[in-house]
């Protein structure tokens, strides 16, 4: 597949718009990644917010906790509750982005609105420790215990059991099927499938897209350098499934749920996506994989400018429901 796939580099004007748009509203930010964490956070969170305005309506938008677990390594975790009207049972954890160091359930609230209103599934953010302060395994850590209580923990605010998706962006791809790839080992939790877009799966940094769109435009090489190292700290993780997926072995990626991937054609991590596809279908998996033209890393935060990311997340709002067997 992915010598069919163009690497031109070619922006959509939707999206080119969108770049000079942001550009007059913020003017030129320094890189996040060299500034100090709590500063690299602010600017993050200032930046996103004009993403997450005019917010679609839930039933019921709140805050619950999951309680620290000191036997698995999870810290008490704060967990933003999105259900949508009429919801349906079950749910999708989905874990936000941001290069495992920025970033919160609040920057990418509406994107996770708009997918609950496309899946008809109650959304829940889990907000995991970050890096550099917290590097790997304490994220991934706070993920699985969130996958594990999601239930009892969202009961209260409406979460019914029911099929169990889990999702995620870029660094949030990586923590979700590295979550899975944890509970299966530890005979876990189980998803019943995931949604899983322009995921960060290895830390490669020579792939065709990293050379590609080194420079960009938005996500970079160096800026991925340094989120990998934030996340690493001193650890040596290349070879360690829990933090590279890709270094899964076949026999853990074939036992895998079934998986929804999306990639954007125009990001240094395509690759990864694509990597990841390629195992899976030597493995005689039939996962779906979509590759939206014309769009950068991040597109999916743009939903109220992008008419691209609103059709990316009805299709995975479809994905979804295909997964969950209610299409």
């Amino acid at each position: 597949m992915s010598a069919s796939v163009d690497m031109s580099g070619e922006l959509s004007e939707e999206s080119i718009a969108l770049i000079e748009a942001v550009y007059r509203e913020l003017g030129a930010l320094p890189d996040p990644t060299t500034l100090p964490p709590a500063e690299g956070r602010a600017q993050s969170l200032a930046a996103n917010a004009r993403c997450n305005t005019e917010m679609p309506a839930m039933d019921f938008a709140g805050d619950v906790w999951v309680d620290e677990d000191a036997a698995l390594g999870a810290a008490r975790t704060r967990l933003k509750v999105l259900v949508p009207q009429d919801a349906r049972p079950g749910v999708i954890l989905f874990i936000h982005g941001g290069g495992f160091a920025f970033c919160s359930p609040e920057t990418h609230e509406r994107c996770a609105r708009v997918l609950a209103v496309e899946s008809g599934m109650p959304v829940v953010l889990p907000d995991y420790r970050l890096a550099p302060e917290d590097p790997f395994p304490a994220g991934l850590k706070d993920v699985v215990s969130a996958l594990r209580s999601v239930f009892a923990a969202t009961k209260e605010a409406g979460v019914r059991s029911g099929p169990v998706l889990i999702s995620g962006d870029s660094a949030g791809a990586n923590l979700a099927l590295a979550a899975m790839l944890h509970e299966q080992a530890a005979g876990g939790a189980k998803a019943d499938g995931a949604l899983l877009f322009y995921g960060n799966y290895a830390r490669s940094f020579e792939t065709p897209s990293y050379i590609r769109f080194e420079n960009g435009p938005g996500l970079t090489r160096p800026k991925m350098q340094r989120y990998w190292s934030f996340y690493a700290g001193e650890q040596a993780i290349d070879g360690n499934p829990l933090a590279c997926p890709l270094m899964a072995d076949d026999a853990a990626l074939a036992s895998l749920p079934p998986l929804y991937l999306m990639a954007a054609a125009v990001d240094p991590l395509l690759s990864d996506t694509l990597e990841l596809g390629r195992r899976l279908r030597a493995l005689g998996r039939d996962d779906e994989l979509q590759v939206v033209p014309g769009v950068m890393h991040g597109f999916l935060q743009n939903t109220r400018e992008l008419a691209a990311a609103r059709e990316a997340l009805h299709a995975a709002g479809n994905a979804a429901r295909r997964l969950t067997g209610r299409l």
